[in-house]
């Protein structure tokens, strides 16, 4: 009997191993919990294009938005952790949401493994034109100086909480306008019907340069190649204000960590290859890779200081 027992393990060792290692042995589905369209589709498509070939599966883009993110989030969740369900993961929904919602359908530090950071990007702070700044120091003295009377518009958590970790840096006050979509937002701003927001690259960088928006600043460390004079916010004076929106990849918990690795290397290349990185590049996003390890650690740090601007704000979970 110990004998039988002996050689049916031999017998299908193997084959687990070589299971294993033959990893993907079909298509991989990619969610993108947000439309079609956009700076999160467009991440999830780059990176889903790149690594199909050394994969030698199909990384197909699933999009399921709702609930800032939530949704499909949640359908990743619900996926078998086998590797062949990946999400994109976002600020938001990692770092924000949480904080955000009594019942988001996931926790966000227990539930995933990060495989890789994915993009970050700066948000530019710009206001309509007739508004009487040009920099964030004239924004700070200008709120000071009018409490409440000035405007933000935001269409997502993400521009929202920017605007709020600005009134708690500067103690001023500023009133949130909240729309359904960055173009009415920026429509509104340029209409002057609200007086700024914090809003990404990609939809902002167009206006400035047609002068239906002016750039008080950047929030990265480095100027933006498109707004080259645009001062960035330690340069203005506000160094704690370097923050980013960001991406990144993960899978369910329980992942087997040889596919979570081999994603990662997969995912790394894709990032550091020429043409994903000035497809992103021509969008004021900026590729950046890291380690499972170091994304978790990541993930956490930016829940935690999310959280602080959220509870500072006391904006209530709904």
């Amino acid at each position: 009997m110990i004998k039988a027992i002996f050689i049916l393990l031999i017998s299908v060792l193997p084959m687990s191993v070589a299971f294993s290692q033959a990893y993907p042995v079909k298509p991989v589905r990619f969610i993108v919990p947000y439309p079609p369209g956009g700076g999160t589709d467009l991440v999830g498509r780059a990176i889903a294009a790149k690594i199909s070939e050394p994969l030698g599966q199909q990384v197909i883009v699933d999009n399921r938005p709702g609930a800032q993110g939530n949704v499909g989030t949640s359908v990743a969740l619900k996926s078998p952790a086998d590797g062949y369900t990946m999400v994109l993961s976002y600020v938001g929904t990692v770092a924000m949401n949480p904080w955000l919602y009594k019942s988001i359908g996931y926790d966000s530090q227990k539930d995933f493994a990060h495989i890789s950071l994915a993009t970050v990007q700066p948000y530019v702070v710009v206001a309509n034109p007739v508004v009487p700044v040009k920099n964030l120091k004239e924004l700070a003295a200008l709120a000071k100086a009018q409490p409440g009377r000035l405007t933000f518009a935001s269409s997502a958590a993400a521009g929202q909480l920017a605007g709020e970790f600005f009134k708690m840096l500067t103690n001023t006050s500023m009133l949130h306008i909240p729309f359904k979509g960055a173009g009415p937002a920026a429509i509104n701003v340029m209409g002057g019907h609200v007086d700024l927001m914090f809003a990404t690259p990609a939809g902002s960088v167009p206006q400035v340069k047609a002068g239906k928006l002016r750039a008080l600043a950047v929030t990265a460390s480095t100027r933006l190649d498109a707004l080259p004079n645009v001062l960035t916010s330690k340069e203005s004076g506000f160094p704690e204000f370097e923050i980013s929106g960001w991406y990144g990849v993960a899978v369910p918990a329980n992942t087997p960590k040889d596919i979570v690795m081999r994603l990662n290397t997969e995912i790394v290349n894709a990032l550091k290859s020429s043409d994903v990185r000035d497809r992103l590049n021509n969008e004021g996003i900026e590729a950046r890779s890291n380690s499972p390890d170091e994304m978790t650690a990541f993930a956490k740090s930016e829940y935690a200081r999310w959280g602080k601007v959220i509870k500072s704000a006391g904006i209530k979970p709904e």
